[in-house]
């Protein structure tokens, strides 16, 4: 694991499809440590021990259940959390948090469901260290050219639904962007000088114009 930010470490980089890049994120906090998105790298594991283990773990949507979510939970007693639509599926383990609405999980944490993707897509407002940080999962990315893009893959997901959660998206004001899958060298955007809305209008702009990333 790497130190990205005060109080944030990413795991190393997996390869679930050729050009794609996957990450979970660790924030370290002294009332537990919480998990965005999920890793299958076992050694990682004896990494967060040392960080203090995991507390919580909140799934983005169904593609980040595997068997390890089990091991996670036997190891540190984590927590579970996913969208009601898509607990179901989890099989290895329990969940122990099937939300169904937006909701504040503990101040600094804000859960807002976010369909399109996949039904239970989410996504998660944190504020660490005093910064705003939103993990977008799969439902927004950057590619490799700056360009946002909707996370709409044809004859999967729902495109109506997924504009809506844009529309939900763009009343938000994050500072960084962090996303489950990425193109290029990170899934970690620095805002910086330009309206996040701005970025939520181009990545709908594509969306109803059939356009897609993949």
């Amino acid at each position: 694991m790497q130190n990205i930010a005060p109080d944030l470490w990413v795991t190393e980089t997996q390869n679930p499809a050729p050009g794609l890049t996957t990450r979970a994120y660790l924030w370290t906090r002294p009332e537990g440590n919480v998990l965005f998105y999920n890793t299958t790298i076992e050694s990682e594991f004896d990494r967060m021990a040392e960080l203090g283990g995991v507390a919580d773990q909140y799934l983005s949507h169904q593609d980040e259940i595997t068997s390890t979510l089990a091991t996670m939970k036997d190891r540190f007693g984590t927590r579970l959390h996913i969208h009601e639509s898509e607990a179901s599926l989890v099989t290895a383990t329990t969940v122990d948090d099937p939300f169904k609405e937006r909701h504040t999980a503990f101040e600094g944490l804000e859960v807002i469901p976010a369909p399109g993707h996949t039904p239970g897509s989410s996504v998660y407002l944190a504020t660490i260290a005093d910064r705003r940080y939103l993990f977008t999962g799969d439902t927004i990315i950057r590619g490799e050219d700056g360009q946002w893009w909707a996370g709409y893959l044809p004859e999967f997901s729902d495109r109506d639904a997924l504009a809506a959660t844009l529309d939900t998206l763009a009343e938000l004001s994050p500072e960084v962007i962090v996303s489950s899958a990425f193109m290029g060298d990170s899934g970690v955007t620095e805002l910086g000088e330009r309206p996040w809305a701005d970025a939520v209008a181009e990545a709908r702009t594509a969306l109803l114009d059939g356009r897609s990333i993949v």
